[in-house]
């Protein structure tokens, strides 16, 4: 790509304000580093960390600077590669997670790493691939890389619980869970009870009612994993319904469950809440879940889409808190 190229954009130039922070501008478009492919974009997802980042949850680390233009999972067309990457050409389809200090997702144009971009096959959309990178390798993490389920349904049968079932992650979680060996309970409110039973759940518990707000398991199972993708619920309401050597997941830590995390960790107690800390370096777990998606076994669900011009609305959406599946950006 020859001369200075200007590509529209979304960003935000200070913390705080939400969706009126977010401004359209025209800017140049990126230079990919010797490592890194500049993408022509089709899709961009949104997480629920975009917008911790925008409140300032991250600061002064992330963002790095402003302006910054936000968002860090997309699916696009490489348009140029860096001087030392070997696995992409101009014209590859592409899924990507770019680099969460930088962001770049809202745009026409992103630079990814060669290292966590992977190649997306036609059987998988782009909006399919693009709602993968942070929330379904959260998912993936939680369950093989913590709990040790294995996905090909051999091993130890475990029983499993997902709160906020129906969100970004949770609805990814509920269908990796169900390629193991186990049995799961998903927590949500009344009018996603059909939607999780319909990715695999044994057990859909309305977190509104009294039952549910206990966590209780409708079928008296104790739970082996907890991942928690909720928040609010302090290790009271989680401990009694654990196994004896039960594991909570936190994949939204704060403070309090920090404090869990070390003190489980210092009176040597068997049930542990673990907090999930994302610092992806490579693409092998993208690349086996696109993969997943291209097999069927794995579904990328859609809350909405917008345009890049409707990005405000997007953002307000997912500032709501109560998207089912993934909220899209078509750029």
């Amino acid at each position: 790509m020859e001369g200075k190229l200007i590509m529209r954009a979304v960003q935000y130039n200070s913390y705080g304000r939400g969706a009126d922070g977010l401004k359209h501008v025209e800017v140049l478009v990126p230079t990919p580093n010797k490592d890194e492919v500049l993408i022509k974009l089709e899709v961009t997802s949104l997480n629920p960390l975009d917008l911790k980042f925008q409140k300032g949850v991250a600061r002064p680390f992330v963002p790095r600077k402003f302006p910054v233009i936000p968002c860090t999972d997309v699916a696009g067309e490489v348009v140029e590669v860096g001087s030392s990457v070997v696995k992409f050409k101009a014209g590859d389809k592409v899924v990507a997670l770019l680099n969460p200090f930088i962001g770049g997702g809202l745009a026409e144009y992103a630079v990814a790493k060669e290292s966590l971009t992977v190649q997306r096959p036609e059987e998988v959309s782009a909006a399919e691939g693009a709602g993968l990178p942070v929330a379904a390798i959260s998912a993936h993490k939680a369950l093989v890389d913590i709990s040790g389920i294995n996905l090909d349904g051999s091993g130890t049968r475990m029983n499993i619980l997902i709160t906020a079932a129906s969100g970004g992650v949770g609805h990814y979680a509920v269908q990796l869970a169900k390629l193991g060996n186990t049995h799961v309970t998903g927590t949500c409110g009344a009018r996603n009870i059909e939607f999780i039973k319909r990715l695999g759940a044994d057990e859909v518990l309305d977190y509104k009612t009294p039952q549910g707000a206990t966590l209780k398991s409708p079928s008296g199972k104790k739970y082996d994993v907890v991942v928690h993708c909720a928040r609010g619920i302090p290790w009271s309401t989680f401990e009694p319904n654990l196994s004896d050597a039960g594991k909570v997941i936190d994949l939204t830590p704060g403070p309090s469950s920090m404090y869990t995390y070390v003190w489980k960790k210092l009176t040597f107690s068997k049930k542990q809440l673990l907090p999930l800390i994302f610092i992806p370096k490579e693409d092998k777990e993208l690349k086996l879940l696109v993969n997943l998606v291209k097999e069927g076994k794995l579904k990328t669900m859609f809350d909405s889409k917008y345009p890049l011009s409707k990005a405000q609305d997007a953002w307000a959406k997912s500032l709501d808190g109560h998207a089912t599946g993934k909220i899209i950006v078509e750029i």
